[in-house]
């Protein structure tokens, strides 16, 4: 690990002791009582019930006290010999909310989903217990995930059925991802798209590569903002959503990210990395509408290259919008939901 890696150094408090739980996948649709049933024959009925009434179980790393509580394919559960604290959440920072969707604007250093080894403190987590907080059988589930170290716009699901229609159609609905970068040195070009071939090796390391057969085509597009000393500010858009392709593609022709421990040994003046997800637009695929949300550049990234008390710099903030001309990806998810609709019927649609 280089010079600049702070997981190393990481905390140890709230760190799974794998000895201390055990976790199972959901593989279909069930109960969360049935389901422990299931998993801990050994345990009777009266048993499990009070291990759930302890606070003992978390779903995604939120307790869980529910014996009926919904689960659905892809739910990690997880049983602790301890209890599991919930933690009320009077400052998450919601981008928006309806009745299908949460968007939040994610705090660096914080994963989208529980690891391993860390299982509390997720994005995951904080919205579940939120949503929670007015409906205890209410659940969330993710549309799409940022680095843990990545700040910005997230989106998650307050239904399975929404979860499926957006990412079932993500390639099509989404239209601008996004980003500001801030990098080292100064670009050779104030604009430029890159086309590359990304393949991960045995370390989940993702690289530029020359194979078009096992490489995934990655393209991103940046223009420069700003430029400060080393440093340049960096407007950045992705049009495919490979694992960390801002930061190999960057750092593959010299320019790696600020604090990017992962990739290269560039300094760190801000102590976080410097990318921040500010735009995610995308038509919604239960009616067709567009929308559009955005997170606001970090202060730290504005008084790096503005100076404080800097006015924002960045394009305004747009509340979600709709369109009155459908675009072909309307068409072909309208086509779509005549065959296979996601809602039932009496539903409200939002945009």
């Amino acid at each position: 690990m280089n010079r600049n890696d702070q997981k190393r150094n990481r905390p140890q408090k709230g760190l799974i002791d794998p000895s201390q739980v055990k976790t199972f996948q959901v593989k279909k649709e069930t109960e969360l009582l049935l389901f422990l049933l299931e998993k801990m024959p050994n345990e009777s009925r009266n048993t499990v019930k009070r291990i759930l009434a302890n606070q003992q179980v978390s779903v995604g790393g939120a307790p869980i006290t529910q014996f009926n509580f919904k689960l659905y394919p892809e739910d990690e559960v997880l049983v602790s010999k301890r209890r599991i604290m919930k933690r009320s959440r009077a400052d998450l920072p919601i981008i928006y909310e309806d009745d299908d969707i949460l968007v939040i604007n994610k705090p660096s250093g914080l994963l989208s989903i529980a690891s391993d080894r860390e299982k509390g403190k997720t994005a995951y987590r904080m919205v579940s217990e939120y949503v929670s907080q007015k409906d205890p059988k209410a659940r969330i589930f993710v549309v799409h995930r940022l680095d843990e170290d990545t700040s910005g716009v997230l989106m998650f699901a307050k239904r399975f059925e929404v979860k499926e229609a957006y990412q079932k159609a993500w390639q099509e609905i989404v239209h601008k991802r996004g980003y500001y970068a801030i990098v080292e040195g100064k670009m050779e070009q104030k604009k430029a798209t890159f086309k590359d071939y990304l393949e991960q090796n045995s370390l989940n390391l993702v690289y530029v590569s020359q194979n078009k057969v096992k490489g995934k085509l990655s393209i991103t597009s940046y223009e420069v903002m700003e430029e400060k000393g080393d440093y340049s500010l960096l407007d950045v858009n992705i049009d495919s959503g490979r694992k960390n392709q801002i930061r190999v593609q960057l750092g593959h022709r010299g320019h790696y990210v600020i604090g990017d421990d992962k990739y290269g040994e560039p300094s760190n003046p801000l102590g976080r990395l410097g990318l921040h997800a500010y735009e995610l637009a995308l038509t919604n695929p239960l009616n067709g509408k567009q929308m559009k949300f955005v997170a606001p550049m970090p202060s730290s990234f504005k008084e790096m290259f503005y100076g404080k008390g800097a006015k924002a710099v960045e394009k305004q903030v747009s509340k979600p919008h709709s369109y009155a001309r459908e675009s072909k990806a309307v068409t072909k998810i309208k086509k779509a939901q005549k065959r296979a609709p996601y809602r039932q019927k009496g539903q409200v649609n939002h945009g």
